[in-house]
């Protein structure tokens, strides 16, 4: 059924929720984003000294604000492409004294006023879990013990001591580090081969776990399911690495190429790429006759239009502190995307175990800022927010009946995408929906009967007349989530109506579950 090929009508699709059918925990590192210094993602994102409401530290409290508003669970930092010519010690010590340097990766300048110190202090004022990322790019494994000594160990050595002389008597105790960035990545600074590479995360991993063995470390896997070398690279750096490894990581954007019916097929598209990681992961384990299982660390991912002049970066002579950079302006369609790709995460919770917005201020992100002036909230924030608020307990392994779409390149995938939460200790059920058909209303038929009594707490939906609408920061709430859904609950079934290109949420409070 291609709905690109007829009138707008309507089309139903079927789920079933019983709490004896699960996929696993709903885990709040799912609901990660990433801060990179890229563009004004930090300066004049979330650290502008001098703002009407920067704190004493610099940071402005409008955007803290908007992060704890956002769910936001971990933050992972550096970056990014920034990562693999950063030199960490730059960020420390007395800003007066810090050396400006070049980012060849964005064509900029940073100035280093922002470092590990700040963005540990800036992680505990937003309530988020900090994930580092090391640099394998011009550095190696030294400089990786380094900055775990200087970011985890108390004191009585040379750099925790140096971190405690620039104020942090005790260590950050950061568990989970990414080991490099997409270094398959020819345009990554210090690219290498999936062997090089695999052999040097592998001695990096090995002699963090001399410092800390409980550490939670990030394997770099292919940039995207598009690079030529995507699955021979997992295996043979997996090869390497798989016994020393608790993830490895996945990097998927998705781009509006004027084709709203294939745009809406991102969640599809996102949710084959999971499964041929993990055939790829197991074929290792497989192998390697291991017991231990590797899991997927989706730690960027988002629609972003960088096709775009916004995209650009500068050249020449020119090398910008803070330029404007990937600031795209997100419409509702573009917000039911990522409430899909949210979906898409948590339905694949057993395998994938963390995961990371790419970005989250200014740099295709959910909350934007003016220098000086506002802060507000992008179109994408909305599905966002509202899914780490509610998704709580344990995923259902739904049953879907669903009629299925065509957008053009992506053939035969779902109308309907949906996932449930079950939360037993709050009794309360969750279904998230996204209609993927970019004309046709969805009639979802929910049967329900076996979470037993239940009644509708909220039903609302995201969507608008034309899916093209953005937010700005004159106009930001026209377009909100709202109890605009029409659902009905007759028995053991729920019935609701999704309109064409919406994103939904319907809150069930259960009682006698499992009855």
């Amino acid at each position: 059924m291609d709905s690109t090929e007829h009138a707008a009508g309507k089309i139903t699709a079927r789920i079933t929720l019983d709490p004896a059918f699960t996929v696993g925990p709903v885990r709040r590192r799912t609901f990660g984003a990433f801060v990179e210094h890229l563009g004004r993602c930090v300066y004049t994102g979330i650290f502008e000294p001098g703002h009407p409401k920067a704190d004493d530290d610099g940071f402005r409290a409008d955007v803290l604000e908007l992060t704890r508003e956002l769910g936001v669970s971990t933050v992972r930092y550096p970056g990014g492409n920034f990562v693999s010519g950063y030199r960490w010690e730059d960020g420390v010590g007395p800003v007066e004294q810090r050396p400006a340097r070049l980012d060849l990766a964005w064509h900029s300048t940073d100035p280093n006023h922002v470092g590990v110190d700040e963005f540990a202090k800036w992680s505990a004022k937003a309530g988020v879990e900090p994930m580092m990322a090391v640099n394998l790019g011009t550095r190696g494994t030294q400089e990786a013990l380094d900055l775990l000594e200087y970011c985890n160990i108390d004191g009585g050595t040379a750099f925790s001591d140096q971190r405690r002389a620039n104020g942090a008597e005790n260590g950050y105790g950061i568990k989970m580090w990414c080991l490099g960035n997409e270094m398959d990545g020819f345009w990554q600074i210090g690219h290498k081969n999936a062997t090089e590479y695999g052999r040097l995360a592998a001695d990096t991993a090995r002699a963090m776990r001399m410092v800390e063995p409980d550490l939670e470390l990030v394997a770099c896997g292919s940039s995207a399911p598009s690079m030529p070398t995507f699955g021979e690279w997992e295996r043979v750096v997996l090869t390497e690495t798989y016994e020393l490894v608790d993830l490895i990581s996945a990097h998927q954007y998705f781009e509006d190429f004027g084709n709203l019916q294939e745009h809406l097929s991102s969640g599809h598209r996102m949710e084959e790429f999971i499964k041929d990681i993990v055939a790829h992961i197991d074929h290792v384990k497989s192998v390697k006759k291991s017991s231990k299982q590797v899991n997927i660390s989706f730690d960027e991912w988002n629609v972003w239009h960088m096709s775009r002049d916004e995209s650009k970066s500068p050249t020449g002579k020119d090398w910008p502190v803070a330029p404007v950079l990937l600031e795209d302006r997100y419409t509702v369609a573009d917000a039911v995307v990522v409430g899909d790709l949210l979906i898409t995460l948590l339905r694949n919770t057993d395998r994938v175990h963390s995961a990371s917005l790419a970005q989250l201020v200014n740099v295709i992100a959910p909350i934007m800022t003016e220098p000086g002036g506002r802060a507000w909230k992008q179109t994408t924030f909305h599905p966002f927010a509202l899914t780490s608020e509610h998704a709580k307990g344990t995923v259902l392994q739904l049953a879907v009946e669903s009629p299925l779409l065509s957008g053009g390149k992506t053939a035969d995938f779902a109308a309907l995408s949906a996932v449930a939460t079950f939360d037993a200790d709050s009794g309360e059920a969750v279904v998230f929906a996204v209609n993927r058909s970019a004309t046709d209303a969805l009639a979802l038929d929910a049967a329900v009967a076996g979470l037993g009594n239940v009644k509708v707490v909220e039903a609302v939906t995201y969507a608008n007349k034309d899916p093209y609408w953005q937010a700005t920061a004159d106009d930001s709430t026209s377009v909100l989530p709202g109890e605009n859904v029409s659902v009905k609950l007759d028995g053991g079934r729920l019935t609701a109506e999704l309109p064409a290109v919406s994103w939904s949420m319907i809150r069930l409070a259960v009682g006698g579950a499992g009855s």
